[in-house]
């Protein structure tokens, strides 16, 4: 009998028995138990009406029913080599007055056929759409079918048909969109019947994409220097493989002492004149990508060393200053020379100013004009002479 498929107890005043699923080709087992019997007779009879087992006596000729268990409460009858003909309504008997009677029904579960995976495409490109079909094939009851991708659930649309001998066929239909990520992941079709368990098909997805391109610098690990030299090596990984993968430098020629060897690039004896921008460039039938490296060529003994870097992508070019920086010291630089050029204008006023005085005091008592000079040079004393002080 198939495991778990006894149902609720059919119950007819003192007579029980059970309906029974079986998996066809596996035995079945109809128990007629009795409450209470006063030695009423039990008798197990078949959907048309005919006697399988009247106690424990078999007047049925099909060896394939046998008594399993005969007692005043019970008669328990097994069914081997089940088949879909005997599928049907079974009676269990009571000789009493009236007689009575408890009916069980035999259920026949045909797994469906190994479930088939179709795809639309067997190579897919990264991006595409495609489309899978998982069919389950003459089972009864119905199957029912699920999807996977890897450990994510898809939603399918399922199309049941009965067939002309009174058979389900299941097919189920899904529709996705691949990436990359997706190349070599099992697409799994999972059917569910109660003959089966863990019934399914898997089908690896190919999915073609174009490169991926990365560049590794070897050397130097850390600033790049003058004098110094630079190995950079071009890592590619593409659906097919890029067979080859080619060094540029944009906007420029690549030096002409540099050496190329597949995806390495080396450079010797590095100078400012090197800056740049390197290119590295994979491609293949699916499309083609690349990676850049900026390079910039620092000094061989530079005042303040700079932290270290990852010279990718320009993260290697010198700082821009802070303009507002620059707007201070400019500011404390005009204020120091407008204060000097008071200092100086106060500074020659006063000498100025000093010697119309002495011109002055020789004039006061001077004949003429050079006689005054005179008087002024020789600093001569008087009682009366005036004293004139520049504020």
């Amino acid at each position: 009998m198939f495991p778990g498929a006894a149902q609720d107890p059919v119950v007819s005043q003192n007579l029980v028995t059970d309906n029974v699923a079986v998996v066809e080709g596996e035995t079945a087992i109809i128990s007629c138990r009795v409450k209470n019997n006063d030695d009423s007779v039990i008798q197990l009879l078949n959907p048309n009406r005919q006697t399988i087992y009247f106690r424990d006596m078999r007047p049925l000729k099909d060896a394939r029913f046998q008594l399993v268990n005969f007692s005043e409460n019970e008669l328990r009858v097994s069914l081997s080599n089940v088949s879909l003909s005997d599928e049907g309504r079974y009676v269990c008997q009571l000789y009493t007055d009236p007689p009575q009677e408890a009916y069980a029904d035999i259920t026949v579960l045909i797994p469906p056929g190994n479930p088939i995976i179709e795809a639309r495409e067997e190579v897919l490109s990264e991006g595409n759409k495609t489309e899978m079909t998982c069919s389950a094939m003459s089972s009864k009851p119905a199957a029912t079918i699920r999807w996977m991708k890897g450990n994510k659930e898809l939603a399918g649309k399922p199309r049941v048909e009965l067939t002309y001998d009174k058979m389900y066929t299941v097919t189920s239909r899904v529709a996705f969109t691949v990436s990359k990520e997706d190349d070599g992941v099992p697409v799994i079709c999972i059917v569910d019947h109660p003959a089966v368990k863990d019934f399914r098909a898997h089908k690896y997805l190919e999915v073609q994409y174009k490169p991926e391109v990365k560049i590794v610098v070897e050397f130097p690990q850390g600033l790049t220097r003058e004098g110094e030299n630079l190995e950079l090596t071009c890592q590619a990984k593409g659906k097919p493989q890029p067979q080859r993968v080619n060094w540029l430098k944009v906007d420029d020629d690549v030096p002409s002492h540099a050496v190329i060897t597949g995806g390495d690039l080396y450079i010797e004896n590095l100078n400012k004149s090197y800056n740049g921008t390197y290119r590295c460039v994979a491609s293949n039938p699916l499309g083609e990508s690349y990676d850049d490296y900026v390079l910039y060529v620092y000094d061989t003994a530079p005042s303040t060393e700079p932290a270290a870097h990852d010279s990718r992508a320009g993260e290697g070019a010198p700082r821009t200053v802070d303009h507002a920086v620059i707007g201070g010291v400019v500011a404390v630089v005009v204020f120091a020379m407008l204060c000097l050029l008071i200092v100086l204008g106060r500074y020659f006023a006063r000498h100025k100013g000093t010697y119309f005085t002495h011109e002055a005091k020789g004039a006061d008592d001077a004949a003429d004009a050079d006689t005054a000079i005179i008087n002024a040079e020789g600093g001569h004393t008087n009682s009366d002479e005036k004293k004139e002080y520049y504020i």
